[in-house]
Order: C-alpha cells, then structure tokens, then sequence
C-alpha cells in the first residue's frame, strides 16, 4: 500500500490506516526510537504512541512525506520520553551530549529543542544541510536526527571515528556561520 492510500485511510477514519503505517514504517520508527532511548519496550511504546498521534493529527495534517511525519513525531515522543527518564542525570547519554554539542551553534542552547521547533531556524538549517556534500550530510543527520554516536555514524559512513568527529566539529562551525549571517 503506498503512502497515499494510507494517508486516506486516514481521512477515511479507517482503523487499518493505523496498521497499514505500522506494517509499512513500524521498524522505521523503531529504529529512531530505539537510538534515542536504547531500550526496546520502551521504543515499541513510542511507536504506538506515535500511530496514536498520527491517527489523531490526521485530518487535518495531511503529510506529503507519511515517514518522515511518523518519524518526526516519533523522535519527539522518544525525546519526551528519554528526557522524563533522565531528568537530572545528565551523564553518559548521548542526548545530553547531542544537545551540548548543538548549543554551540543553535541559539538559546539552554532549550535546543525548543529552538528545534521554531520553523524558520528549520528551514535555514534544512537549507545548509544542502549545501553539504553527500556524505557529510549523512554524517551530520546520523549524528544529530538519528542520535547515533560519533563512532557508529562514522562506521555508517565508512570513515574513522577521528575523521568523523572533526568533519562534525568543522561542520557546527560552518553552520554557526550560516546561522549566523541569516540573524540567528
């Protein structure tokens, strides 16, 4: 079934739209799910959750990209959730760390993810996100949309874990400057 008969399902307040999208981007989730809180109840969890939402949010929303709606909501549940679990352990995770190492560039770096939100800060980085060669971007999106460490999103990438971690640091700064220079 293609992502717009789901979406119409949807519409259509058909209950299988719930199953079609798990059946189609369930694992999908899972796995966005799963590199944020590291723990499988607890993803599988957030995937319902994440279908619940959606079944709520649609109509009105009507998502041109159905996977990246269901991922969308699906990393925001898990944030919630990883954030709940962890208040005032700041150590170890790589959340805390995704987010100190963004505060350096995104601005309020006290509230990141708020910022996240604003869709102008969104779209000024989804922008420079093109202007970066392929593996770069990949490397970038693995990092800080996937939450995966530095060293399992340079595996994915085919670079060293050194190589990785500078082309990261280099690319907060260029984006520093992008922001920078568009007001933020």
């Amino acid at each position: 079934m293609n992502d717009s008969e789901i979406v119409e399902l949807f519409f259509s307040r058909d209950e299988k739209a719930i199953s079609a999208a798990n059946e189609k981007y369930g694992k999908y989730c899972a796995a966005v799910a799963m590199n944020i809180l590291k723990n499988r109840e607890d993803s599988e969890e957030c995937v319902n959750d994440a279908l619940l939402k959606a079944w709520n949010s649609i109509p009105p929303e009507k998502p041109r990209n159905l996977a990246g709606f269901l991922a969308k909501i699906t990393k925001n549940i898990s944030l919630n959730r990883y954030n709940s679990v962890h208040a005032d352990k700041r150590g170890g995770g790589e959340i805390p760390l995704i987010y100190d190492e963004l505060s350096e560039c995104i601005p309020d770096g006290t509230d990141v993810e708020r910022s996240f939100e604003q869709s102008e800060l969104i779209d000024a980085v989804r922008d420079f996100l093109r202007t970066l060669p392929e593996r770069k971007r990949d490397l970038f999106l693995l990092r800080y949309w996937y939450c995966l460490s530095v060293s399992e999103a340079a595996k994915r990438v085919g670079i060293s874990d050194n190589n990785a971690a500078v082309t990261l640091q280099r690319t907060r700064n260029k984006i520093l400057k992008y922001l920078r220079k568009r007001g933020f």
